[in-house]
């Protein structure tokens, strides 16, 4: 992912509105102990870049975690794979993804944000949806997992046009189901201790207000302030281009493009957080509420 230029920071705020326990709401749909065994197992692997044997091991163990899970071949990208699972229903259907592999460079990096708790939130929603009563004929989901994020060589900011020497796996999947997508969530920075995910500026405003309902729905909203910050190049970006209401929950704040980004610097409370979240907005989305 990459920055692209700042919007102005505005908002009024708001407070958390009554707790989802003072709501009635269930709210421990999403198993954030196996998603955080997720993360660690994604970073025990180690350097995962895209193409790489590593990462397609990993991806075999990824694909049997997602309902019906599959296997779609990035076209021009020899290796490259997305990993698809899909919740049947009516389409234009509802896509939830997050990228699973890793930069290139510097030697030895992890990605334990910029990778492994998107992944791990992805799969771990899938599961909470799988498990849940659905109404009469919902819309369909789609978890995909994007190969091919970060470029082939260099880091995102070295790289002149990003959009094309990155989000292989994204554009491909966009170009092979055309008019297949209502709404598009993207999960990439999701771990972090102290996460904020304001609206990413290029996000569909209606999508973001949906999912700050949501929050609010089941008590995080204070993870989702109510201001916009950078527009990131991103793998939503595909699909707006596209024309496919989409949003990137992203914590820009966070050093995702170093050394870092290890397991010290996540917090099992963050991926819970934004898991419940998610949970709750493709609920409300697949039943067209």
């Amino acid at each position: 992912m990459l920055a692209v230029g700042a919007l102005p920071i505005s908002g009024c705020g708001s407070s958390d509105a009554a707790s989802a326990g003072e709501r009635g709401l269930r709210v421990d749909r999403f198993d954030s102990d196996a998603a955080w065994r997720l993360v660690k197992e994604q970073v025990a692997v180690g350097q995962r870049p895209a193409g790489s044997p590593q990462l397609r091991r990993l991806a075999g163990r990824l694909r049997r975690m997602l309902p019906e899970g599959r296997f779609e071949p990035v076209p021009g990208e020899p290796g490259l794979r997305n990993v698809v699972g899909t919740l049947s229903g009516t389409k234009p259907g509802i896509v939830i993804g997050a990228h699973y592999d890793t930069l290139v460079k510097p030697k030895g990096f992890v990605g334990a944000n910029n990778g492994a708790a998107g992944t791990a939130v992805v799969i771990g929603v899938a599961r909470a949806l799988a498990r849940a009563d659905v109404a009469a004929e919902p819309r369909q989901v789609r978890f995909v997992l994007f190969d091919g994020e970060e470029p082939a060589a260099g880091l995102p900011e070295e790289s002149r046009d990003f959009y094309h020497s990155g989000l292989r796996g994204s554009r491909a999947y966009v170009k092979a189901h055309p008019g297949e997508t209502a709404h598009m969530v993207l999960l990439d920075y999701v771990g972090n201790r102290g996460l904020r995910l304001p609206r990413e500026g290029s996000s569909s405003i209606e999508l973001w207000s949906r999912l700050r309902s949501s929050a609010r729905r089941v008590g995080t909203q204070r993870h989702f302030p109510d201001y916009s910050s950078e527009d990131i190049v991103d793998d939503h970006s595909p699909f707006l281009r596209s024309g496919v209401p989409a949003i990137d929950l992203i914590d820009w704040r966070y050093r995702g493009h170093s050394l870092s980004d290890g397991l010290d610097r996540l917090s099992p409370a963050s991926l819970d957080a934004v898991g419940e979240t998610v949970t709750e907005l493709a609920t409300r989305l697949r039943a067209r509420r």
